[in-house]
């Protein structure tokens, strides 16, 4: 049996771009630590949220090791809290739960993106940078929640360390 030769180069260049797919494929689910939404996380009852520690009055505390914790609760069609404070130069982690539907929590402009499903509770860790005056970001739904969800919007405003202080703090 005889290949012609431009079917034989078709042929090799479809197997090329084919093994191509897969190890970018590999690359995109493996290689670059990118970890995917799991059950892995604590779970909260969504009816019970209000009688939750960290989640009856969500904000910021610090975590004792020289970090901070946000708590933060998404519901439709808002964040709680709304604003949001957190010191340059230090590593956040937000815990974010919901009692309703699925939302999510975006800070525009930056990676820090979770998926928020009622009954868990998503942490993301962000290191912020030093900053000498404050710098505000967005927070937004990227899920669709409702016929509210484009008002769905918080703020995070990154202050300098030494401007910062926790609530309740003298």
């Amino acid at each position: 049996m005889n290949i012609h030769s431009y079917e034989k180069f078709w042929l090799l260049a479809s197997m090329v771009l084919i093994v191509g797919f897969i190890l970018t494929i590999t690359y995109g689910a493996v290689g670059l630590g990118i970890a995917m939404v799991d059950d892995s996380e604590d779970t909260i009852d969504p009816e019970t949220l209000t009688e939750h520690p960290d989640f009856s009055d969500p904000g910021i505390e610090a975590d004792g090791e020289g970090g901070y914790d946000v708590y933060v609760e998404a519901i439709q069609f808002a964040y709680f809290p709304n604003d949001m404070r957190v010191p340059g130069n230090s590593t956040v982690t937000f815990h974010v739960t919901s009692s309703d539907v699925i939302h999510s929590f975006s800070v525009v402009g930056t990676n820090a993106n979770t998926m928020v499903i009622p009954g868990e509770i998503a942490s993301v860790t962000v290191e912020t940078d030093d900053v000498d005056e404050p710098r505000k970001y967005g927070v937004i739904c990227t899920e669709y929640c409702g016929s509210g969800h484009h008002d769905m919007e918080a703020a995070l405003t990154i202050v300098p360390e030494d401007e910062f202080e926790l609530e309740g703090e003298e």
